[in-house]
C-alpha cells in the first residue's frame, strides 16, 4: 500500500487540537484559552494551520447541504436568543438532522470546525450585516426589510419614531460569586436556566438612546439607593414573564416617549422571548406603532442593535465584571453589591452610546431597516467595512472611558505599537490577502482579531 503523506499528516490537527479550535468557534479564543489552558496565539496558530492544510474530501456520510443548513440556522437561532452553542449541543443537534440518513451517519471535530467555517458562525463576526445567512432563512429576512422600508417610505415615519428594541440577559452563578474560587465565571450573558437580570435595551433610527429598563430576579436587600438616570429598575423576587417584561417596556418607555411625538411609528424587535400580548399590542396601537417583529436566525443582518450596540454593551460590561473579580478573589460579594456596580458600568455603556447619534442612525441604515440614502449604498463588501469600523470605534470609546479624558484620543502603549502591525498583517494575509478565499469560507482577519483580545 502507498504510504501517507507524512508532511500532509503533519500539517493536520489531533483530534484534542480540533476540539480547542471548535470551542473557540463556538465561543471565543479567550474562552477557549481559559478552559484548555493554552494560549489565545497558539490556538489562533492551529486555525491558521487548519485553513492552510485542509486535508482531502472526507470519508463517511456526513450532513447534506440541506442538512447543514438547517443546522446553521439552528446556531443562529440559539445565539439570538443567548442560548450556549458547545461541542455538545452542536453534535446532538447535528445528530438529530443526521438521523433521517440511510445507512447511518458520522461526525466528526474535524467535520464540525469545516462547518462552523464554511457558515461564517463565528460568535464574533464584525461583518455580519454582509455575510450570507443560511438559504432557509435569507428570503425571510429579504422580505422583511422590504416590508419595513415600504413602512417608512409610504408612512413617512420619522427617524425619532423607527425604534429597536432588544434584550440583554446576564446570568449570576450565586456559588461562585460567594466561593473563595475565581469569579470570573459568576457573571455571563449566555445560560439555559432563568437570567439574574433582563437588560432591554432601546435606540431610534434618529441617533436618540432610550431609557434602559433592567428587571432584575429576585429583590436585592437593599435595593440600589442610587439608579443612574439612564436606567430604570424593577425587582422581583419571582422574577418577571415575558409578556410583563414587554409590558413594563411599552408603558414605562415606549408609550412615554411616542407620546411627546404624537406621530406614527415602527418598532424593530425579535420573535424570541418577546410575545407580544393583547395588552403589548394595545400599547403600541394606542402609540400608532407597527411592531415589525425581525424573522428567527436574521437578527444578525436586521436587528440595529445588533450591529454594533449590544456586542459592545456586552463586550463591556464582561470586560469590567472579569476586572472587579480579580479585584475581589478572595472577598465576599452580594447580589445587591453587584446589581449596583452592573447598574454603574450600564450606565457608563449607555451614556457613551448615546454621545454618539450618528453611530446609533448609522446601525439602522447598515442593518437595512432605513431605505439607503445617497453616500450609504455600495455592495455589502462595503456594508461590512463600514460595520467594522463602527464597532471598532465604539470599543474605542468605551475603552477610552476606562482611565482617559472624554475628549483624549486613545493611544497604544509603545510594546502595542510594536506588536499590533505585525498581528494584523499576518491575520490580513491569512484571511483577506494571500489566502485563497475561495477555497475557504471562514474568518475575516478582524473578527480573528476580536477573538483573540
Amino acid at each position: 500500500p502507498k504510504e501517507p503523506d507524512v508532511g500532509g499528516r503533519r500539517d493536520q490537527l489531533s483530534v484534542k487540537k480540533l476540539r480547542v479550535v471548535l470551542f473557540a468557534l463556538c465561543s471565543s479564543t479567550e474562552q477557549a484559552a481559559e478552559h484548555f489552558h493554552n494560549p489565545p496565539r497558539r490556538i489562533l496558530r492551529w486555525l491558521r494551520r487548519f485553513q492552510s492544510h485542509q486535508p482531502r474530501a472526507l470519508q463517511g456520510r456526513y450532513l447534506s447541504l440541506e442538512a447543514e443548513e438547517e443546522l446553521a440556522q439552528w446556531v443562529l437561532t440559539q445565539r439570538e436568543q443567548q442560548l450556549p452553542v458547545t461541542e455538545e449541543t452542536l453534535f446532538q443537534k447535528a445528530t438529530k438532522l443526521g438521523r433521517s440518513l440511510d445507512g447511518g451517519f458520522k461526525i466528526s471535530y474535524e467535520w464540525a470546525v469545516r462547518f462552523m467555517l464554511r457558515h461564517r458562525l463565528s460568535g464574533h463576526a464584525r461583518r455580519a450585516v454582509a455575510q450570507p445567512l443560511p438559504k432557509g432563512v435569507q428570503g425571510s429576512a429579504s422580505a422583511f426589510l422590504e416590508f419595513v422600508q415600504r413602512q417608512v417610505l409610504t408612512q413617512a415615519l420619522p427617524l425619532a419614531m423607527i425604534g429597536a428594541l432588544d434584550e440583554l440577559s446576564l446570568f449570576l452563578d450565586a456559588e461562585v460569586l460567594g466561593s473563595e474560587d475565581r469569579k470570573e465565571g459568576a457573571l455571563q450573558t449566555v445560560g439555559t436556566g432563568e437570567p439574574w437580570c433582563d437588560v432591554l435595551l432601546t435606540i431610534l433610527a434618529d441617533g436618540t438612546v432610550l431609557p434602559a429598563l433592567v428587571l432584575c430576579r429576585g429583590r436585592p436587600c437593599p435595593l440600589p439607593s442610587v439608579v443612574p438616570s439612564t436606567i430604570l429598575l424593577e425587582a422581583r423576587e419571582g422574577g418577571y414573564s415575558d409578556d410583563e417584561a414587554m409590558e413594563l417596556w411599552a408603558s414605562r418607555v415606549w408609550h412615554k416617549h411616542a407620546s411627546c411625538q404624537g406621530t406614527k411609528g415602527m418598532l424593530v424587535l425579535d420573535c424570541h422571548r418577546t410575545h407580544l400580548s393583547e395588552e403589548v399590542l394595545a400599547v403600541l396601537s394606542s402609540s400608532s406603532t407597527l411592531p415589525a417583529v425581525v424573522p428567527a436566525g436574521c437578527s444578525a443582518k436586521a436587528q440595529p442593535l445588533d450591529v454594533c450596540v449590544k456586542r459592545s454593551v456586552r463586550g463591556f460590561l464582561h470586560k469590567k465584571w472579569r476586572e472587579r473579580a480579580r479585584e475581589v478573589a478572595e472577598a465576599a460579594l452580594d447580589c445587591a453589591t453587584l446589581l449596583q456596580l452592573v447598574l454603574s458600568w450600564l450606565a457608563e455603556a449607555l451614556r457613551v452610546i448615546g454621545d454618539c447619534p450618528e453611530l446609533v442612525h448609522q446601525s439602522f441604515l447598515l442593518a437595512g431597516v432605513l431605505p439607503p440614502t445617497a453616500g450609504t449604498a455600495g455592495g455589502t463588501a462595503g456594508t461590512g467595512e463600514r460595520q467594522e469600523e463602527l464597532i471598532s470605534w465604539l470599543e474605542q470609546r468605551l475603552s477610552l472611558e476606562e482611565g482617559q479624558g472624554a475628549g483624549e484620543t486613545p493611544r497604544s502603549s509603545p510594546q502595542e505599537e510594536e506588536e499590533e502591525p505585525g498581528e494584523q498583517e499576518v491575520l490580513q494575509q491569512l484571511f483577506e490577502g494571500e489566502s485563497e478565499a475561495e477555497s475557504f469560507h471562514g474568518f475575516e482577519e478582524a473578527e480573528l482579531e476580536l477573538m483573540e483580545m
